[in-house]
């Protein structure tokens, strides 16, 4: 059956997909991001076991230790420059499988060297930091891929919900993984715990590269992006001329600049409620995992309602997700707030993303994908520092969370910045739905 045509976003006609070929996109385009989530070095499954390293067998300072983790960040603050490579150049012609299968096989490449050097501090820092610079690669073509797919089909919202529940999922499972790997470093032989470690990272690295030879030729195909004919300056001045481009990411700044979810929150937890290391770390796992089935939900809700709807419920109803912890006291029940709280900030999450993939120009989803991430790091590290002044300084946890929630308010008169020309569909539901 032939395929409808609808207007894309940009003009451009896009090609709603019967139920069958769509979730096989779509669940082809999670297997890159999968693997990219569990084993990019500064993630849960790796980072957790060698920040342990660093501390109990280094015996490093609490800054030394973000010294380490600050330096080899540097690349992932960068994540534009490397988003906008995978929009202008080929590896061996082949698009994304080529970066895929290149910058696999490098990073892969990087963790044996690691594995089999001596951990001292120079080779982690030195290797850290040339596998993050060399993921980067990785992730831009996986996240490049996954939106120009989505957007092509008129399926951002449920390409959202892949690529937040591929992040999601990892960061659930490591805290779980990577809490038994840094025991195994506290035991026993230390270096070659850290070898395995290492070797478990390039394993996955490699599936990275058999992904980008042997994985769905549809998914490549639908995802190659048309060759550049303008100059690098010419494409970031189309860029910066795109309006919805500038509420979307300054909604990202506010969303992801969250002072009582980071340090703040741990000290709060192990210092004022005395939970214990399995306890904070049920409770990172519990809110995590779930986000999950609120993405899931959210692939639903937006093939039924426009993006304009799903973004001020979602928005709505994030602004009090930090509001339980105002109540719990005891470290038992800690655990069980996690629970509204992940439910509580999924949809705002997804369609924040759905909104980032609707307003980027084409031909430069790797650029704009990457720089939002870029944003979540940067924002990560300052609404940490800030969330520590507050608790150490300022009031306590209260007063981060009550920072926290109307920073999250702040979102709500920016949604009226957004075009309502790029929110006002849902994702198509197939040939039918055109």
């Amino acid at each position: 059956m032939a395929t409808a045509e609808v207007e894309a976003l940009d003009g451009v006609a896009a090609q709603p997909l019967a139920a069958r070929p769509r979730l096989r996109l779509l669940g082809a385009a999670s297997v890159p991001l999968l693997l990219f989530n569990f084993g990019a070095p500064y993630l849960g499954l790796i980072a957790v076991p060698i920040l342990f390293f660093l501390k109990n067998r280094l015996h490093f300072s609490a800054s030394q230790t973000a010294l380490f983790a600050l330096i080899t960040s540097i690349p992932i603050y960068l994540g534009f420059v490397f988003g906008f490579i995978r929009d202008r150049w080929s590896p061996f012609g082949a698009g994304d499988r080529g970066y895929l299968v290149l910058f696999g096989l490098i990073t892969g490449t990087i963790y044996v060297a690691i594995a089999f050097l001596p951990p001292t501090y120079p080779v982690l820092l030195v290797g850290g930091l040339m596998a993050t610079a060399s993921i980067q690669f990785v992730f831009g073509a996986a996240n490049g891929l996954a939106s120009t797919v989505g957007r092509k089909h008129a399926m951002t919202g449920q390409m959202s919900t892949v690529m937040n529940v591929a992040n999601a999922l990892p960061t659930a499972t490591a805290l779980a993984l990577g809490g038994l790997l840094s025991g195994a470093l506290e035991k026993g032989d230390a270096v070659n715990a850290a070898r395995t470690i290492f070797l478990i990272g390039a394993a996955l690295m490699v599936a990275t590269a058999l992904f980008g030879i042997f994985g769905s030729r549809r998914l490549f195909e639908e995802g190659r992006a048309e060759p550049q004919m303008l100059t690098p300056l010419a494409d970031v001045g189309r860029l910066l001329k795109t309006w919805p481009v500038y509420p979307a990411m300054l909604i990202q700044i506010l969303w992801q600049f969250a002072p009582a979810a980071g340090s703040a929150l741990q000290y709060h937890l192990s210092g004022d409620l005395h939970a214990s290391d399995a306890q904070v770390g049920a409770f990172f796992g519990v809110f995590y995992g779930c986000f999950i089935p609120t993405y899931l939900l959210y692939g639903f809700l937006a093939q039924r309602f426009s993006l304009t709807v799903l973004m001020w419920v979602g928005a709505v109803i994030a602004v009090p997700q930090m509001a339980p912890l105002l109540f719990i006291k005891h470290a038992d029940l800690a655990v069980l707030a996690g629970i509204p709280m992940g439910i509580l900030g999924g949809i705002a999450q997804a369609a924040f993303m759905d909104l980032a993939m609707r307003a980027c120009p084409e031909g430069l989803e790797g650029a704009l994908m990457m720089l939002l991430w870029s944003i979540y790091w940067i924002d990560y590290r300052l609404g940490d520092l800030w969330g520590a002044d507050l608790y150490d300084h300022h009031g306590g946890f209260s007063v981060a969370i009550w920072a926290t929630i109307a920073i999250y308010a702040a979102i709500l008169p920016v949604l009226l910045l957004v075009p309502r020309r790029i929110t006002r569909g849902a994702d198509a539901r197939g040939p039918a739905a055109a």
